[in-house]
This record gives structure tokens, sequence and C-alpha cells, in this order.
């Protein structure tokens, strides 16, 4: 099981020519309810990001591609996770729910995110 940070979301959708746009395509095209998991705060930044910088379409259309994998609500032993996690490692408030999520849920992270390089359980993706 993976859990697909927003960052390789927007990178594959939003910025389809860019440079790690390619080592999405494999985690994003086989994205599925079985090997994917998706907390909700990255639905939030990716249709946020993708709608300010492109159109609202183009939000909805990658909305119900990550609508295709495992949502996690934000609970509130989640929430409490999450806090703990920000405390512990200094994350914000949406990196601390993204990694609460993947240890919770006991998933992969897949970023590129420089806030999660060397965590552990974290695969991350660069150049």
């Amino acid at each position: 099981m993976i859990l697909l940070d927003s960052y390789g979301w927007i990178e594959y959708f939003d910025f389809a020519a860019g440079e790690l746009a390619d080592k999405y395509a494999k985690y994003v095209e086989q994205a599925n309810e079985e090997n994917t998991i998706t907390p909700t705060i990255v639905i939030y930044e990716v249709y946020k990001k993708i709608k300010r910088e492109k159109e609202e379409e183009k939000a909805l259309e990658v909305y119900a591609q990550i609508m295709g994998t495992k949502i996690i609500p934000l609970t509130e032993g989640l929430a409490m996770s999450a806090a703990d996690i920000s405390l512990k490692f200094g994350l914000g408030m949406a990196d601390a729910i993204v990694y609460a999520t993947a240890k919770t849920e006991r998933a992969k992270l897949v970023t590129s995110d420089e806030h999660f390089k060397g965590f552990e359980g974290v695969e991350f993706i660069e150049e």
C-alpha cells in the first residue's frame, strides 16, 4: 500500500511536462482502492493548486482520479497522531497529517517533498 503525496499528483497532472512527471506516472496510472490511500488533506491541496494554476475542470478531473483510491478521513485519533508527529519532527499541519496517515495505515509515503527526505517509510523521488 502506498500514499501518494500531493507533490506526486500535482507533478503528474498539473505540470505533466515536469521533470518528475514520468517518475510518478507508474503510481498515478496504477492507483486504485487496493494499492493507494489518500488522506483528505491531499484532496484539498491538489484541488486548490490545480484549480488556481489551471482551471476548475482540470481540478475536477484530477479529483475524480484521486477518488479512485481509498480515501482516509481525518479522524480524532489521526489528528492527535498528526499533532504528535508535528511536534516531534517540526512538520506543518498538512505534512504531519499526511505522514501520520501513512504510519497509521502502514503505507509507504511516495513524495518529493523535501520535508520528508530521510524519513522512515518514505520513498523519496528525485531527478
